[in-house]
Formats: C-alpha cells, sequence, structure tokens
C-alpha cells in the first residue's frame, strides 16, 4: 500500500512550505504527549500542535465535551440563535479577565480573531490605520498581515496589504528596566497621526523572533496610546491560558496595569482540538460602534460552533480547576535545565526560557531538510524556523517528557 507521504505528495500543500513538503512524516496516532508516525516510531510533542494542545492529546475531559455537544447537535447559524455553549464559554471567559472586558465575539481562527479586532477598532474610532512594533507576528490574513512585521514572512506581499505604521522592537528585554528615550518613538508617531489603536504580543514576541520585552514597556506604551486617544489591542493568541507563567501575558504589568480594550484569543482555547479564536472588548468599544443603530460588519459562517465552543468550555475550565502555575513553572525550570548545555554549542548565539517556551536561537538560520528528520531520529517533535529551535511543550508532560524533548534539541544541535 502507498505510504501516506507518497499520496500526500500527490494532492496536498502544507503550510509555509513548497508544494511538494519535504521533509514530511505521516502521523497513525496522538496520544498523551506522544505522536506515533507511520514507520512505527514514536516521538515526544515539544510543539503542542503550535501551542494548542496544552492538555496534550486525546484528554478524556476534551472528548468528553465534543461526543456530548455532538449527540445534540453539531452546529446552528449563530445570526438570530443562540446556544448554551457560546453563552456558559463567554460567561467563563468574561469571568477570567479584566471586568472591564465584558463582550465576547467568537471568530474561526486566532488570525480571523485578529481581523475582527482591527474591524472593531475602524468603527468604533473612524480611523483607517493602526500602530504597532516591528518582531510581532498576528496572522496570515490581509489584515493581519498588514500589522505583523513587513521585512519577516510576509514581505513579499508589500503593496496588497494596508501600510501600516511600524515602530521599533521594544529596546528593554523582560529583565530589564525601562531607559530615557525607550517610548519616544511611539509618543513622537502617536502625536503626529490619528490611529484606530496599537495593537502588540503582551511581553512575548512570537512567531516573529521568539523574543520577550520588559513589562514596564508594556505599561508605558499603554498609558502613552490612551493619552492620545487610540485603542489598544492585545494579541494573547499565543501568550494566553498560562504559557508565560502568567494566566495572561499582560499580567506581568501587574494586576490592571496593561488592560487592552480589545483582546484576541485562539491557540489553546480549544486546547488544540478545533479551530477557534475570540475577541474580548469592553462596553465603551460596543457602543461606539453601535451608536445610532449602528451594527458590526462581520459575521462567520461558523461562528460560535457549538462543537468548539463545548470543547473550549471544558478546555478553560480544566486549566482553572488545577495548579497550572505550579505545572508551568515546573516546565520552566525543566527547560532551562534542559537547553542549558545548548549556550556552549558553536553557531548557538543565545538560550532564553520564559513560562513553558523554551527558545535556541541560532546564528544562523537552520537547514530544515537536515534538522528535522535529525530531531525525529532523536526522539522529538519540535518544528524549527529560521534561526530559531524553540519548544512550547502541553502541560501535562512530564519531566521525563520534557529531558526527552530538550535532550533531543541539544544533541541534534551537536
Amino acid at each position: 500500500m502507498t505510504g501516506l507521504v507518497e499520496r500526500d505528495h500527490r494532492v496536498l500543500w502544507h503550510p509555509y512550505a513548497s508544494s511538494v513538503a519535504s521533509p514530511l512524516f505521516g502521523v497513525v496516532d496522538a496520544c498523551g504527549v506522544t505522536l506515533t508516525l507511520e514507520d512505527g516510531r514514536r516521538v515526544t510533542d515539544g510543539m503542542s500542535s503550535w501551542w494548542a494542545a496544552i492538555h496534550g492529546y486525546r484528554h478524556p475531559a476534551l472528548d468528553t465535551a465534543l461526543k456530548a455537544q455532538v449527540d445534540r447537535f453539531a452546529h446552528v447559524m449563530f445570526g438570530g440563535l443562540t446556544h448554551a455553549p457560546a453563552v456558559e464559554l463567554a460567561e467563563l471567559l468574561v469571568s477570567i479577565v479584566d471586568p472591564s472586558l465584558t463582550r465576547v465575539f467568537f471568530a474561526d481562527s486566532g488570525s480571523v480573531a485578529v481581523e475582527v479586532a482591527l474591524k472593531l477598532a475602524v468603527q468604533a474610532t473612524g480611523r483607517p490605520r493602526f500602530l504597532t512594533v516591528r518582531g510581532g507576528y498576528h496572522g496570515d490574513t490581509a489584515g493581519a498581515m498588514s500589522v505583523t512585521d513587513p521585512d519577516g514572512m510576509h514581505g513579499m506581499f508589500r503593496g496588497h496589504v494596508v501600510e501600516q505604521v511600524f515602530l521599533p522592537r521594544p529596546r528593554p528585554l523582560y529583565d530589564e528596566a525601562l531607559a530615557d528615550g525607550d517610548l519616544d518613538d511611539v509618543a513622537k508617531a502617536l502625536a503626529q497621526q490619528d490611529f484606530a489603536a496599537v495593537i502588540i504580543e503582551p511581553i512575548v514576541q512570537g512567531a516573529g523572533g521568539m523574543r520577550w520585552y520588559s513589562p514596564a514597556y508594556l505599561r508605558g506604551l499603554v498609558e502613552l496610546v490612551r493619552a492620545h486617544g487610540a485603542l489598544v489591542v492585545f494579541d494573547e493568541i499565543a501568550t494566553g491560558f498560562g504559557r508565560t507563567g502568567e494566566l495572561w501575558g499582560m499580567d506581568h504589568a501587574g494586576p490592571g496595569a496593561a488592560v487592552p480594550d480589545i483582546l484576541c484569543l485562539g491557540k489553546a482555547l480549544t486546547g488544540g482540538t478545533m479551530t477557534m479564536g475570540a475577541v474580548l472588548c469592553s462596553d465603551e468599544v460596543a457602543e461606539r460602534v453601535c451608536a445610532d443603530g449602528g451594527t458590526f460588519m462581520h459575521g462567520p459562517t461558523f461562528m460560535a460552533n457549538p462543537l468548539a465552543c463545548a470543547v473550549a468550555k471544558a478546555s478553560v475550565q480544566l486549566l482553572l480547576d488545577q495548579d497550572w502555575r505550579g505545572t508551568v513553572a515546573r516546565i520552566s525550570a525543566s527547560l532551562e535545565s534542559g537547553l542549558s548545555p545548548a549556550r556552549d554549542l558553536p553557531g548557538v548565539s543565545d538560550v532564553r526560557v520564559l513560562g513553558a517556551i523554551g527558545v535556541v536561537e541560532l546564528e544562523q538560520p537552520c537547514d530544515m531538510a537536515v534538522l528535522q528528520p535529525r530531531l525525529v531520529d532523536e526522539g522529538a517533535w519540535v518544528r524549527p524556523f529560521g534561526r530559531l529551535v524553540y519548544t512550547m511543550p502541553p502541560y501535562i508532560s512530564t519531566e521525563s517528557d520534557l529531558a526527552a524533548v530538550t535532550g533531543a534539541i541539544v544533541r541534534s544541535l551537536s
């Protein structure tokens, strides 16, 4: 019988790859933190399926929620109708964010959540342009690309997407103090032009470089933006649900010290089970959009899909019901000790850890055709990109699981 990879190469196209993806590995089973490949090899997942499967695979709480809902109904349109999974998930989400965020709009994915946030800001302010920083990543759809670093993976789309205003990356790193002048570019840009909003990933810049910056910068940024009458949009798609060691990336700035007007969620929202995003906003934003009988002009066909809502509620509740903070702290310590030997390897420029994120940054871009199979041979599923070899493991990972992933990274880079 023809193998999965050969059949795949005839008909499929994978993300961030040529039309014939290579290297490529067929998966026949995923359970816990283990992926079983078509050739029988078992590898430990260090990626949480692009940071989403925080509870691992086939978790009984998530599977039970899905099965219970599918026995009721899989989907109904959300225009003019509502249902318990959507209401209950929205109630849960607003209970775990700042009290000012009171309204929930469900989206199809993280990228679409960003699209929704941008459209909300434009409708609420009547202003078309956005301010952001370089090194950010907000998704692959057109609006999301417009606020993603134009010198990054979307540079080929210049002229197609709207040109936004970009400032330098935040200078102070996570453990550094804010220095005089660090926010001067922000103040100058806000004084020169009226923006709908500033959009930023709180504390951790994810796919744009896996870099974390000072909470003091985030606090100062929000203060400046509010003083100039623009809205604040936080993209917590990658940083939310405990990944950085706090429930939200913004929490590193202190309780209530940096709160957005609009908040984007995704990835871990459903525990990696189904695609879904969510956008939360304040009553003030909602009132501005809906003033004088106005309506928000966005309506996904599969908005608030009941299956996705049911499993998202189960995933969020599963996280809240455990000592997630202690779990992430344990993972963080294991990543630090396990990746530390990479600091002495030739070609490595930096090793850094924050929460359940571990990064080995190389001096030169890695050769995926060589490194990816080597990592699999070493028993781990890790998906490098550019100069970054990183891991964001599921929260259920044991010490031996984490040692398997970090050991595979170090040995492969050796």
